[in-house]
């Protein structure tokens, strides 16, 4: 087999982006926003190289100044009546997620995953599903598979996605770019 030339893997690998950009609904992206404006607090949650995609969000949340924490880090605080839980199971499921998903449902939490496989456990838990048609490892194998391997297409999804839904929260809110930077750290 010829190797690949790295400007011809860019077009395929972008192409399958935007091909599941292109799939996801508008109503899905209005109803994330709705959730999070909704929410006192949000936490996020997910594993692996998901989780950096959730922990990219979570930044920009606190960048448009809303009460946004990465579940795990000892600063955290409780969830509960009017907090949403906000994870990542691009397989349908992860032990971690339905575990937190069930504390954050007995404290009185939304709970909102982000998913490409809105079958599985944790959506069929969920308060709210964000339904992101995209490949990851619970459908890598096989024929019509991304040239991106593995989950990847799912997580460089998710960054993208993610990415619009703060310029469509930052609109809604009336922030101005500048009222963002102000809020970005200075300790780096």
């Amino acid at each position: 087999m010829e190797p690949m030339e790295l400007h011809h893997m860019a077009e395929l690998a972008l192409q399958d982006i935007g091909t599941v950009c292109s799939n996801i609904s508008a109503e899905m992206a209005d109803t994330m926003c709705t959730e999070i404006l909704a929410a006192a607090r949000i936490a996020c949650y997910g594993v692996g190289r998901e989780g950096l995609m959730i922990k990219a969000l979570c930044m920009r949340l606190m960048h448009l100044g809303l009460d946004a924490h990465v579940v795990g880090d000892m600063t955290t605080p409780p969830v509960g009546n009017g907090d949403l839980l906000l994870v990542s199971a691009g397989p349908g499921q992860f032990s971690t997620v339905l575990a937190l998903m069930g504390v954050a449902h007995e404290a009185g939490a939304r709970t909102m995953v982000v998913t490409a496989q809105p079958e599985g456990k944790a959506p069929q838990q969920a308060d709210v599903v964000i339904y992101l048609p995209a490949q990851t490892m619970a459908n890598d194998l096989g024929e019509n598979v991304s040239i991106l391997p593995m989950g990847s297409l799912y997580e460089a999804v998710q960054l993208i996605f993610f990415d619009l839904i703060v310029l469509l929260l930052n609109d809604k809110m009336h922030q101005s770019n500048e009222e963002m930077r102000h809020r970005h750290t200075n300790l780096e």
